[in-house]
């Protein structure tokens, strides 16, 4: 995503943003990494871009929850409003006006690797914005009215119950 727009950088957020760049750049970092440090660049001119820019050490919970909507935007995601006739089908027949959004699964996996990032970079557990409550509650309604308006369950898959079948009684010796 390009944050075109004047940059006028903090050094705050320089340091903590490019710290590890050259370090983890290499070909040998897996997928994971090389998102997590894309993500991370991202986040980190979303701050720069802000008005006012935003320094790392004052970001909230709500600049998260900012980021992730302004991220909407860009989403592939149809996502149904209650009033349309394909409300609640995951398969429509025709195309509808509903809008397009980030779906839950992007938006849970991006704030999970910027939570890693964050502490990467030197942030303190307790102050990551990302693990905001917040974060969490809007995550959890994300999903929820994606899982309605689209019909598709996002419950987790729960291991099968043991099985009832009893144990056989150890075997004893005839006496």
């Amino acid at each position: 995503m390009d944050f075109s727009g004047s940059s006028s950088n903090s050094n705050n957020n320089n340091i903590a943003m490019n710290h590890q760049h050259s370090a983890t750049a290499s070909s040998s970092s897996s997928r994971y990494e090389n998102q997590k440090r894309r993500d991370w660049k991202t986040f980190g001119q979303y701050l720069n871009n802000h008005r006012p820019p935003l320094a790392l050490s004052r970001c909230s919970g709500a600049h998260v929850l900012e980021f992730l909507r302004y991220l909407d935007q860009f989403g592939k995601t149809k996502v149904h409003t209650p009033i349309c006739p394909f409300y609640g089908l995951p398969n429509p027949p025709a195309p509808c006006p509903c809008p397009l959004r980030q779906a839950w699964g992007s938006l849970d996996a991006l704030v999970g690797r910027l939570r890693a990032a964050f502490e990467e970079n030197g942030g303190k557990p307790e102050a990551n914005p990302f693990g905001a409550r917040a974060v969490r509650l809007y995550l959890r309604e994300v999903r929820d009215l994606q899982s309605k308006a689209r019909g598709i369950s996002y419950d987790k898959k729960r291991k099968r119950p043991p099985s009832q079948h009893p144990l056989p009684p150890p075997h004893t010796a005839p006496s």
